[in-house]
């Protein structure tokens, strides 16, 4: 009876995670399911985290031209693939059109993402061993792109995903971001002299509040940067925090409304935290417009 609730909760499971018309091949090949066709349960959390990334992504998607049918997306920090071959595999496969771009820095991963793709016949998917600074310039990648997807890109690796968007005019970016040390480090340095100035530097007087700290300031600038180049941000929760502690989930989508507001305060954050050094390579600002030359009138 035991053995038969099992294999009844098993089948539930495995039910629950394939959708209608998924490749076997694919989640077996990313080691979803073993090879008897079963549920990895080592790969359930992370396959949840996707799932749900995946819905946000196919409803912006479908906002595009055509519900997405011709849209480019490219996976920033793409790993072993796992979102841009699931996006694919559940989106892009039945429409005959589109095209999903995986950028990662480690060469195996993109010589194995590129050896599974042609062996499930994802025509439309390329990998580029690129950096961010070469992507956004590579003739590989087409002048725009339409949606920027990066899970869990580490640390700078999410600046590196937004930069590239910028850079590509991208109507969407959906990000969530991971392990923000950058600015732990930098108030980490500073603290002594924060301590002397402001009352405001107890919030990371204590090792693991700079790391706290440091986290939240980051998504938070991150947040006013985007808003300042012309998008309507969006932050939620990407799963239950049982889940994943790196949960936060950021969605951008480009309105070409510039808010000056927004500038003027990442600014002033930065200058509050003693942050100003990072502001020209980690939150470029757009170039505020020029006024108008005055006309002049006849005397």
């Amino acid at each position: 009876m035991k053995a038969t609730a099992k294999a009844l909760k098993a089948e539930a499971e495995l039910a629950d995670a394939v959708r209608p018309g998924q490749s076997i091949e694919l989640l077996k090949e990313l080691h979803i399911l073993t090879r008897e066709g079963r549920l990895n349960q080592d790969s359930r959390r992370k396959l949840k985290q996707v799932y749900h990334l995946f819905q946000f992504i196919e409803k912006l998607l479908r906002e595009l031209p055509g519900e997405g049918a011709g849209a480019t997306l490219a996976d920033h920090g793409a790993g072993k693939s796992y979102l841009g071959f699931i996006i694919y595999d559940l989106f892009f496969k039945a429409l005959g059109g589109g095209h999903v771009y995986g950028i990662e820095t480690r060469a195996e991963l993109v010589a194995r993402s590129k050896a599974l793709a042609k062996q499930l016949g994802f025509d439309r998917m390329s990998f580029l061993n690129l950096s961010v600074a070469e992507s956004a310039h590579s003739t590989e990648l087409p002048e725009r792109i339409d949606v920027v997807t990066a899970l869990h890109a580490c640390d700078t690796a999410t600046d590196d995903a937004i930069a590239f968007g910028l850079a590509k005019n991208a109507r969407y970016m959906v990000l969530v971001p991971c392990c923000q040390a950058e600015l732990a480090a930098s108030l980490r340095e500073s603290k002594a002299l924060a301590l002397s100035r402001t009352p405001l530097a107890e919030l990371w007087r204590h090792p693991l509040h700079t790391r706290e700290i440091g986290s939240q300031l980051t998504n938070v600038l991150r947040c006013l940067l985007l808003e300042a180049h012309g998008y309507q941000v969006t932050v939620t929760e990407l799963v239950g925090w049982e889940h994943s502690m790196k949960n936060e989930l950021i969605i951008a989508k480009r309105t070409g409304h510039r808010k000056a507001s927004a500038a003027q305060r990442l600014r002033e954050l930065l200058a509050q935290f003693g942050l100003d050094a990072l502001q020209p390579t980690r939150f470029p600002l757009p170039e505020a417009p020029q006024s108008p030359e005055p006309v002049a009138t006849p005397a």
